[in-house]
């Protein structure tokens, strides 16, 4: 039933181009720590960068667990469903960094994504290098339809700017420090640079 990729491309790139939401699960080092998993769908947020390497734009939100786990240790598992068409699931298990503001090379990157992230309060690239590529059949999955994005992010962000957006993830408890005590987002947040 499933089969393992060498690379991103073809067929397999344009299937996870074209769903219009993936999730995340990563974890600590501790067994006893917490695992997180998340969806991801702003349309236009995600990008391959080549045949092993992905990335997605890290949007504000009330924590900071994923940028948290990668810091720590780097493991990631990515995974789109078919919610529509034939039946498939494809997750990408690899190595994850978050690239922030302050990075050299976070202009570079943030030009590879079609979206304006300024509505959305963005804090990190997460850049992921895949270790195994897969899919399954994903018979159980069922057949869901795509509406459109919800506005309800812009909106809640777009009236942010840099100081505001700093000050706001500075009152939340979990983004400067995971719910398991690791650091996550790095605090004060940097200038939002200009993409390359």
């Amino acid at each position: 039933m499933g089969k393992t990729y060498a690379r991103i491309d073809g067929r397999l790139r344009t299937f996870i181009e074209e769903q219009h939401i993936f999730f995340t699960a990563t974890a600590p080092l501790d067994g006893d720590g917490t695992v997180n998993l998340s969806p991801k769908g702003v349309s236009g947020s995600f990008a391959v960068l080549d045949e092993r390497t992905v990335a997605y734009l890290d949007f504000a939100g009330s924590n900071a667990e994923t940028v948290a786990h990668l810091r720590e240790n780097g493991r990631i598992t990515l995974m789109w469903c078919a919610f529509q068409g034939p039946p498939n699931i494809v997750r990408v298990h690899g190595r994850g960094e978050p690239v922030f503001r302050d990075d050299p090379r976070f202009p570079g990157l943030l030009g590879r994504f079609p979206v304006d992230p300024a509505p959305h309060g963005l804090r990190a690239i997460i850049v992921v290098t895949a270790e195994l590529i897969r899919d399954t059949c994903g018979f159980a999955v069922p057949y869901m339809s795509y509406d459109e994005d919800r506005p309800l992010h812009a909106r809640r962000f777009a009236r942010e700017d840099d100081t505001s957006l700093g000050e706001y993830f500075g009152k939340k408890e979990h983004i400067a420090t995971s719910i398991d005590g690791l650091p996550g987002l790095p605090l004060p947040l940097p200038v939002m640079p200009t993409a390359d």
